[in-house]
């Protein structure tokens, strides 16, 4: 068994360390702080991301993606939520929102909205699923598209929308068909930013990634052309649970690069830092703190690498990759609130990075479905393969 990455792979990490250390770090503290002042800043740097191939890394070339697959994706969401989760986030939804487009679209669709995305014309894309009475149950959404001459008419509203203040494409699920069961008769459409009749709502107001914008979507008698439909009429739900799968590669990879950023800071501080004479390195309390929380990303990153690899194969990876956002996050908090610790008082203070870390790591046991969704997923595939 090789855990080796190849040579591309290994250039594309670099790649996204080095982009992450020189342009997202610098403004990191100050874009959690001011989100709107530091917005130009930050989407200067989703446009350079673009360049480098970072928004369509498992698009098809023909398309203008990188091609290079769902490993790399995982390894540059690492690299740069080490540096800024609010612009990782950003990167992994509209990588996200690309390959729903690849897997799913029309020709047509693909032709016309894949280049954007990749090359940052369109310089992010918006997932557009959850609802207020519909987050964890998403097939239980109430946003409803009618057929009218000549396409559709979108009435609801979506809730915490990534990238909505800026996204240049939204892939909205609505229901199609009212006389279906649950879960059935939703259908998926692309919508434009600019469309009448969709509404951005102001920023939320989060306890983490303030750099990431995050908003309500509302569709008030929103028309679309026909072809705005992607994929099967009323088949809209199985494309939803299909692309959230790989959503929580992107996520647990971000939790890992967060965590991973944290425990290295307080490893480096508790070799510098004297109390009672002796480097805090020397107490063997904080020495089995580093042992587990290391230990357990380490794990971690084999179980997202292992996620990934099976969905590069093409092979199912849905219990792999609940699995691996589940440990990633869980073990991603525990990394962040111990690393906290080991800075004592100075770890609650703005001015060090541990508390806007900390903050920021929280929200990955809540999104791309929740740990207890996790769990349930993980179950009911255990439980399938008895069957």
């Amino acid at each position: 068994m090789d855990f080796s990455l190849s040579e591309e792979q290994q250039l594309i990490q670099e790649m996204a360390a080095r982009f992450a250390a020189t342009e997202l770090a610098p403004i990191a503290a100050a874009l959690d702080r001011d989100a709107q002042g530091q917005r130009p800043a930050m989407l200067a740097n989703v446009a350079k991301l673009a360049e480098l191939g970072f928004l369509g890394l498992n698009i098809r070339s023909e398309y203008g993606g990188a091609e290079a697959g769902t490993l790399a994706f995982s390894l540059v969401i690492t690299e740069l939520a080490k540096a800024c989760a609010a612009t990782a986030v950003t990167v992994s939804v509209t990588n996200m929102v690309a390959e729903v487009i690849q897997a799913v679209g029309t020709e047509q669709q693909k032709q016309y909205y894949l280049p954007k995305l990749c090359s940052g014309e369109m310089l992010a894309g918006s997932f557009c699923l959850t609802e207020a009475g519909a987050g964890s149950d998403p097939a239980g959404m109430r946003t409803q598209a009618k057929a009218v001459e000549g396409g559709w008419v979108l009435n609801g509203t979506k809730q915490w929308i990534t990238n909505a203040e800026f996204a240049g494409v939204f892939v909205v699920w609505a229901v199609t068909d009212t006389s279906q069961a649950k879960g059935k008769g939703i259908s998926c459409f692309l919508v434009e930013a600019g469309t009448p009749g969709m509404q951005i709502g102001p920023a939320e107001h989060k306890m983490g990634q303030h750099g990431s914008a995050t908003n309500e979507v509302a569709f008030v008698d929103c028309q679309v052309p026909a072809n705005a439909l992607m994929g099967e009429l009323n088949q809209g739900f199985k494309v939803a649970v299909g692309e959230l799968a790989g959503g929580r590669i992107g996520i647990g990879s971000l939790a890992l690069g967060v965590a991973q950023a944290a425990m290295d800071y307080g490893r480096q501080y508790l070799t510098e830092r004297q109390q009672f004479g002796r480097p805090l390195s020397d107490f063997q309390a904080l020495q089995w703190m580093l042992a587990d929380r290391y230990t357990e990303l380490e794990a971690a990153r084999l179980l997202l690498w292992q996620a990934a690899w099976l969905k590069e194969q093409g092979l199912p990876f849905a219990k792999q990759a609940s699995m691996a956002k589940l440990y990633a996050s869980e073990s991603a908090n525990r990394a962040c609130y111990d690393a906290l610790q080991m800075l004592g008082g100075y770890g609650y203070m703005q001015e060090y990075p541990l508390e806007r870390m900390t903050r920021d790591v929280r929200i990955t046991t809540i999104y791309e479905g929740t740990s207890e969704i996790q769990r349930l997923v993980i179950a009911r595939e255990l439980l399938r393969e008895l069957q």
